[in-house]
């Protein structure tokens, strides 16, 4: 018996069978073949097999009968689908049954290499450990914010590593603060891409100007200040995962493009003539609602239906309160040894009063929260008062973003932060105004920087420019 992996081809054609026979055999690998459904399924319950390699149209079926079947009785086994040119559909609804990925004919052997490879070593990484097992081996990748004994996360975390067995499209949804990239990062470390780079993307934070460029690089003279050949984020992303953070930023015309990326699987650098092409996996995250901005024209419907193949909620962090003191502790440990201190204790007092919190900014606010208590805390004991724990109260977003001045709540807030600090020098006497005032902002419309934006009558842009200027986050 060879000790060599061994993909079962299913397929009616002899030539392509043989073309994909002798190109595996060049890796190494051995290969079994089927003509019909149910030969391939005497195959499957005879022998072992690392990878399952199906054509969609079959004399006695459809392929996704294939999958499905495949996925009821072998479900550590990676399972392919070779598509028609442009039947993007059947892929999609193969990756949906929990196909592993597709290739369409005419068959390109570099991208079918390329797949078989992945698919090899997830199945050499998963045949003896169980979606349980490899959820929980994956979860200490995320440090304390996937953390949790709750049913939630548990459910998030199983989740995680049944995507991550497969090459489909997944979207990201949950409010701001909870913890969307790290489950991306997750996603990534636990499949079969993990040797890869991922590469994350803030499609809000790039000019709508420079994107393509930033995303797709460019031709050295393409563009005036174009004094380089530049490598796009998508290609920094071979072989691994590219993340695309607050997706629904994406202009129009950068839809269209990133559609095609995904469904032919290439790039145009600006100023190139020929397509180059890419082998990256696509996660993507947003707090909006996409399928609302669909309805409204700014999304492109077909966009969405080809990175939605798989959509995973993460949980905002009251819906899962009981874990809050175990992130709380592994928080206060991180930033102590970040600090070279020892961790501070919290009083029981506190401990209830962060429970019943309803924190609008999730695990990001519960860090900030408890970043701040260390500083204010004294004699390494953190009390309520050290957490300063605001009321939330719902606060009207004004329609337009013309108006000059902050809301009321906003400016009181930073008057008061002027009288406080009377004394300081006039630069920080005016940074502290504006930090209060823009932190005001964000607890007022549960930490959504649009909204904030809005509220204290900035750009978005300008917004994120002044947060990270003064180390808000």
């Amino acid at each position: 018996m060879s000790n060599k992996p061994t993909v079962l081809v299913v397929d009616d054609e002899p030539d392509l069978i043989e073309l994909v026979s002798l190109t595996l055999g060049r890796m190494s690998l051995s290969t079994d073949s089927a003509g019909d459904l149910s030969g391939a399924r005497g195959k499957l319950a005879e022998r072992h097999f690392d990878l399952c390699l199906t054509d969609m149209r079959l004399p006695d079926g459809d392929g996704l009968d294939l999958v499905a079947h495949i996925q009821e009785r072998y479900p550590n086994l990676p399972v392919a689908v070779i598509t028609a040119h442009g039947n993007i559909e059947s892929a999609v609804r193969a990756l949906k049954l929990g196909a592993f990925d597709f290739v369409s004919k005419p068959l390109d052997l570099g991208v079918l290499r390329k797949l078989v490879d992945k698919a090899i070593k997830l199945a050499d990484r998963t045949s003896t450990v169980s979606i349980a097992q490899l959820a929980v081996a994956a979860a200490p990748v995320q440090g304390s914010r996937l953390m949790g004994q709750s049913r939630a996360v548990a459910s998030l975390r199983e989740l995680v590593a049944r995507v991550s067995r497969s090459q489909a499209p997944v979207h990201i949804t949950g409010e701001s603060g909870t913890g969307k990239e790290l489950v991306a990062r997750l996603i990534h470390e636990t499949g079969g891409r993990h040797d890869a780079p991922f590469v994350p993307v803030n499609c809000g934070a790039i000019p709508s100007e420079l994107m393509e460029s930033e995303l797709f690089g460019h031709k050295r003279g393409s563009f005036t200040g174009a004094i380089t050949d530049k490598r796009g984020l998508v290609q920094s992303a071979e072989g691994g995962t590219l993340f695309l953070d607050e997706v629904a930023d994406l202009p129009l015309h950068m839809q269209v493009k990133l559609l095609r990326v995904i469904q032919e699987k290439c790039v145009r650098p600006v100023g190139e003539q020929r397509e180059v092409a890419v082998d990256v996996r696509i996660l993507s995250a947003t707090h909006k609602n996409l399928a609302e901005l669909v309805g409204h024209g700014r999304f492109r419907e077909d966009l969405y239906y080809r990175i939605n193949v798989i959509e995973i909620r993460v949980p905002a962090l009251r819906e899962h309160a009981e874990d809050i003191a175990e992130l709380a502790d592994a928080m206060l440990q991180r930033m102590a040894h970040r600090g070279g201190v020892q961790m501070p204790r919290i009083t029981a007092e506190a401990r209830s009063a962060l429970q019943s919190y309803p924190f609008p900014g999730n695990v990001r606010e519960l860090e900030n929260i408890l970043e701040r208590a260390i500083a204010l805390s004294a004699s390494g004991v953190i009390d309520v008062a050290d957490l300063q724990l605001r009321p939330i109260t719902a606060a009207p977003v004004p329609a337009s973003t013309e108006a000059a001045a902050a809301p009321a709540g906003v400016a009181e807030t930073a008057l008061a932060a002027a009288s406080a600090s009377a004394a300081a020098p006039l630069g920080d006497r005016l940074e502290t105004m504006e930090r209060d005032a823009i932190v005001r902002a964000l607890e007022q419309t549960r930490y959504n920087k649009t909204a904030a934006a809005k509220l204290l009558g900035m750009s978005f842009r300008a917004l994120r420019y002044r947060v990270k200027k003064l180390k808000i986050e």
